[in-house]
């Protein structure tokens, strides 16, 4: 008997799907950098709820599509729930202590062994679980969802999913877990910046400004405001990463088996 276990394909109406969701996020994190100088920016309050409609649809969309195309039983569904939700309660257990936040090993781990689609998924359910928890829905909300969403879906895209294991395995995640922990600040950072006041400010948002001293005063921004807390994320994820990956990751795999996200099993012949 030969099993080997393989994280959730993606067919072509999943990564459809997924291009979707990631151009509408796109559009939506940037678009302030080219807009008119006279144009009336607010924070969100009313782009926010047209956002949270479009993101569920989609992701929605990259759900059923996933499921069609990877014959996905409804186990697998109520792991997606399971995970969402421990990783929605491990969120306020850091929460407000220098970016000391535990659920993002979770979704390292989770993406590593889900794959990209339903890694982005459960980013962005997981994200949208804590709000409630929390109390956090605002019009950051939807931002969080795409920010986890990618987070999440990065682990699944690292490379050699079947092949590489043990402690080189274990390196690649605790990595991406660091790089990742800052880009998702950096990126969060980017959905409330331009809508800050001090435009006499060097690290405010300046309205019809060349996109290179927008850049340049972002990143100034970033430095000065966020740094601190970024590194508290990303330190707090690769010792996470790699005191509780290996058992995690264990666990993780067993219950894809049985959740048979796995490929078909098949037995070889005679004298194989």
């Amino acid at each position: 008997m030969n099993r080997r276990l393989h994280a959730v394909r993606l067919g072509p109406r999943s990564l459809a799907a997924l291009a979707l969701t990631g151009a509408v996020g796109l559009v939506a994190f940037c678009w302030p950098f080219l807009a008119p100088p006279r144009s009336q920016l607010s924070a969100h309050a009313q782009d926010a709820p047209w956002l949270f409609a479009g993101l569920l649809v989609l992701l929605v969309a990259v759900v059923a599509a996933t499921i069609s195309e990877s014959d996905l039983g409804p186990k697998a569904v109520a792991m997606l729930g399971v995970l969402a939700a421990t990783g929605a309660a491990l969120r306020p257990i850091g929460a407000g202590t220098a970016g000391l936040e535990p659920m993002f090993f979770l979704m390292v781990l989770s993406g590593r062994v889900l794959g990209p689609g339903f890694g982005f998924t459960l980013g962005s359910v997981t994200m949208f679980a804590s709000a409630l928890l929390t109390g956090g829905v605002g019009p950051w909300l939807p931002f969080q969802m795409l920010a986890m969403g990618w987070f999440t879906m990065g682990a699944g895209l690292l490379p050699g999913p079947v092949r590489l294991r043990g402690r080189a395995e274990l390196l690649l995640l605790a990595v991406y877990g660091f790089l990742a922990a800052f880009a998702y600040g950096t990126v969060m950072n980017l959905a409330g910046w331009p809508f800050m006041g001090g435009g006499a400010s060097g690290i405010s948002f300046v309205a019809g400004d060349p996109v290179a001293a927008n850049l340049a005063r972002f990143v100034a921004y970033c430095t000065a405001t966020s740094l601190g807390w970024d590194l508290g994320r990303a330190v707090c994820t690769v010792v996470l990463t790699l005191a509780l990956g290996p058992a995690v990751l264990r666990a993780l795999r067993r219950a894809t088996r049985r959740a048979a996200f796995e490929t078909a099993v098949t037995f070889d012949g005679p004298g194989q």
